[in-house]
């Protein structure tokens, strides 16, 4: 037993290793490549403050706050996606498909379409109404306990509910309007700043410590409520933090980029498989949501002969699985 839990360690610290040299590579491609090369001399001139002509603007203005964000969101989707998966047993039980994604989806296309607003305040709107919707699941869904199974459910109908509320929203819609909702909905780094890159760095530095310090007691409610208890774990209190961290991490990472589709879903099952299993695939998780997103956001820009956003190709890769995951499902009685 101790040699395996050696072994699953090393393995895990190697994947970490691999993940995060991958992230350093595509965030360099990402600043170097465009329709415009620049050196390595030059971008990290750019970097240090300095004024390298035609750089300074493409790099410093467009490219480095894009790779940024693009990192960072995937850090929080990727992390707020398998811990959700985690607690709840349950590779479904991801954000995005149980409706916090789509509360904050809903809410930014009101603001956007019925309220005029923009920016900042479409962000704030989205956040608060993904918290809130995460608290009206996790209440509905308690009954002498959080359930995984009936919190998954009430989560697919109340997401059903919001993208219908968000579509009657964008029927109703003028054409300058459904541009720029439809643009946020698909989930787009186009026009990245800083201001918005700020944010979910501050939330990422202020969350995934607590989600990290949960980390033992996460891994302790996969052995089930009372098994938990039973190991000193108290269940309640540690879920309601775990609930809290991940939404904040998705909701401010789904202001800033919208709500790219299926990275929160694919992340968790995707360093499950690099892994193995018996560790803690926080970290791991983590990396890969950042590289899902970084380069599925270079791959849209630069693969296909005109620009996609980011949302487009990471659903691309999620739907199959998707499909595959039901499939399974059904196969296997409903057991996943």
């Amino acid at each position: 037993m101790a040699r395996g839990r050696v072994r699953r360690t090393a393995r895990r610290r190697w994947v970490i290793g691999v993940l995060a040299a991958l992230i350093v590579l595509g965030y360099a491609v990402s600043l170097l490549v465009g329709q415009t090369f620049y050196s390595p001399a030059e971008v990290i001139g750019v970097i240090l403050g300095q004024d390298v002509p035609g750089a300074s603007f493409t790099v410093g203005r467009l490219r480095l706050p894009r790779a940024t964000l693009a990192v960072l969101a995937g850090l929080c989707f990727g992390l707020g996606g398998v811990t959700f998966q985690t607690m709840l047993r349950n590779p479904l039980a991801s954000p995005d498909i149980i409706g916090i994604s789509s509360g904050a989806s809903a809410a930014a296309a009101f603001a956007i379409v019925s309220l005029s607003i923009s920016g900042t305040a479409v962000s704030a709107l989205a956040i608060g109404a993904g918290l809130g919707v995460a608290l009206l699941i996790y209440t509905l869904s308690f009954k002498g306990g959080v359930l995984g199974t009936r919190l998954i459910l009430i989560g697919i109908g109340i997401a059903a509910m919001l993208d219908s509320l968000t579509a009657y929203v964008l029927s109703r819609a003028a054409m300058w309007d459904l541009q720029e909702a439809t643009r946020w909905l698909t989930g787009n780094l186009n026009g990245v700043s800083w201001a918005q890159t700020v944010p979910v760095l501050v939330a990422l530095v202020l969350l995934a410590p607590v989600l990290l310090g949960q980390s033992r007691n996460l891994s302790m409610s996969q052995l089930g409520d009372d098994t938990a208890s039973a190991l000193g774990v108290r269940v309640e209190r540690s879920r309601l933090i775990l609930i809290i961290a991940a939404v904040g991490l998705i909701a401010f990472a789904t202001a800033a980029a919208g709500p790219i589709a299926f990275v929160a879903f694919l992340a968790g099952p995707i360093a499950a498989r690099i892994v193995g299993p018996g560790v803690s695939l926080l970290v791991p998780a983590a990396l890969v949501g950042a590289l899902l997103v970084l380069v599925g956001d270079f791959l849209g820009q630069f693969a296909f002969g005109t620009r996609l956003p980011v949302g487009v190709i990471t659903g691309v890769l999620g739907a199959p699985y998707l499909i595959y995951l039901i499939i399974r499902t059904n196969r296997a009685g409903g057991s996943l």
